[in-house]
């Protein structure tokens, strides 16, 4: 993958790195909320920040150094990259962290397993032990689960190892004020044997010396303006 980037000097740069730019970027959906969220910041948004502040080392230190809007993840198995709503490489008081972050308003999590491995090729049955692999489980995942939690968490590790981080966080940040969503998030951090809370950073796994974590941050402010 190219690793040139082109810096975003305004809120419709976002819009250009959409998969569909005319379909996903609307009011009240998670494109526009949050690249408004992210690009009107002062670091992470309030939200995060928040969270962030009160969950300890190594968050409470956390500060960002690159924020990539629409970061790809190339993963085996398959022509298709992860495509991450932002990609966040921060620093912390003892090291760096990879955070990839899934923004979600009241849209789904994708597919379930079972239907993305409908007539399955052996490309994506590779890329589903890859990714066991890359998050540290050894027992098979559930057919509920939806796929797209695991590819932006294994993200997170990937771009972990790549840049020699300690830390990597699969963040959701919700702009739903009903949490839609959440209990596919609950049904994932499962997995590893983690409850999960609204609002809170929990430890999922150590991989390879990268600390696995992952988060739901519910952001309700003032809804974005339509540009």
């Amino acid at each position: 993958m190219n690793p040139v980037y082109i810096p975003a000097s305004e809120l419709t740069d976002w819009r250009k790195l959409l998969a569909d730019p005319e379909k996903h970027w609307r009011e009240n959906y998670s494109a526009m909320s949050i690249a408004t969220a992210w690009h009107n910041a002062d670091g992470f948004p309030v939200a995060i920040a928040k969270m962030f502040g009160a969950a300890g080392e190594p968050f409470h230190s956390m500060a960002p150094l690159l924020i990539i809007p629409e970061h790809k993840v190339e993963l085996p198995g398959g022509k298709r990259a992860a495509q991450n709503d932002v990609w966040v490489l921060a620093r912390h008081s003892a090291g760096l962290a990879s955070i990839t972050v899934e923004g979600k308003v009241s849209e789904p999590f994708g597919e379930t397993l079972t239907d993305w491995l409908k007539n399955a090729s052996d490309g994506k049955r590779e890329r589903l032990e890859f990714l066991k692999h890359t998050l540290g489980l050894t027992k098979d995942f559930p057919e509920s689960v939806r796929y797209q939690l695991l590819h932006r968490t294994a993200s997170a590790v990937i771009e972990a190892k790549r840049f020699r981080a300690d830390t990597a966080l699969m963040l959701v940040h919700s702009f739903s004020r009903g949490d839609v969503g959440f209990q596919d998030f609950q049904a994932f951090v499962a997995l590893f044997g983690v409850t999960a809370a609204v609002g809170e950073v929990v430890h999922l796994t150590t991989v390879d010396d990268v600390a696995l974590h992952a988060a739901w941050a519910r952001d309700v402010g003032v809804p974005p303006v339509p540009v």
